[in-house]
């Protein structure tokens, strides 16, 4: 069973009546219990929680880290941060939602400023399906629609994808490539574009199928982590005397 951890910076739920009534449990409440009902091993993680939650114990028991974060990215330490990287290097998979684009973990993978355009104006998107062979479209037709959504447009500034998945469309006429996937070291990464918090997103059906899809996508190989650094030679070096 793939063990999965959501994190969620947890600070629109707690300061915003509106936001609080449409997760009432919080974002990762509700990502963790529909993660939950697709049979997934599933924990939590919130920024305000000593080492916001992400331990070097609960780091090494997680397959798949799920990441969602808007207006604190600033407040997560460098040094958890940078300990996400390693855990990713080593092969724990990386989901990560909507503006979470602008986490210093993401950040820090991707090498870019992550940037992007936006606008707030609750408009119809329809997602578009651009690959339908890949298991995180698995049972998904040819779009998805979302009645409401917050605007993400190009340029993206991030690296060419390694797989594009899905592109938004919306209805103000901008398009963005809101499903990738990326690979570093070992672990695997899927960014998914939809999911502002004012927005009942993460209640979409199929919404929730491709998160889970995406989750058991990045779930670990079993390949080992390579090792690094002076290296022993596999066969006897003739060693010549140079005069």
């Amino acid at each position: 069973m793939v063990k999965v951890t959501v994190w969620n910076e947890y600070r629109h739920e707690r300061n915003d009546e509106k936001i609080a009534a449409v997760y009432p449990e919080g974002i990762h409440g509700q990502i963790a219990s529909f993660l939950k009902d697709a049979g997934l091993d599933v924990r939590t993680a919130t920024l305000d929680e000593p080492e916001h939650g992400l331990t070097e114990e609960v780091l090494n028991n997680t397959d798949v880290l799920v990441w969602w974060g808007h207006i604190a990215h600033k407040e997560v330490s460098d040094e958890i941060v940078d300990r996400v990287h390693q855990r990713v290097l080593q092969g724990m998979g990386l989901v990560v939602l909507h503006s979470g684009h602008m986490s210093k973990i993401f950040m820090k993978l991707m090498g870019t400023s992550c940037d992007l355009k936006w606008r707030e104006a609750g408009e119809k998107e329809r997602l578009w399906v651009m690959n339908p062979s890949h298991p995180i479209a698995e049972g998904i037709g040819e779009y998805i629609e979302l009645e409401h959504e917050e605007m993400y447009g190009t340029h993206f500034d991030v690296p060419a994808p390694d797989e594009l998945i899905f592109v938004g469309w919306f209805e103000g006429g901008n398009v963005f490539p809101s499903g990738s996937t990326y690979r570093r070291g070992n672990g695997k990464i899927f960014y998914f574009q939809p999911g502002h918090e004012s927005y009942p997103t993460y209640y979409h059906p199929e919404i929730q199928k491709v998160i889970v899809n995406g989750v058991n996508w990045c779930g670990p190989t079993k390949r080992a982590y390579p090792v690094y650094g002076r290296s022993q030679e596999l066969e006897t070096i003739r060693r010549e005397v140079l005069l």
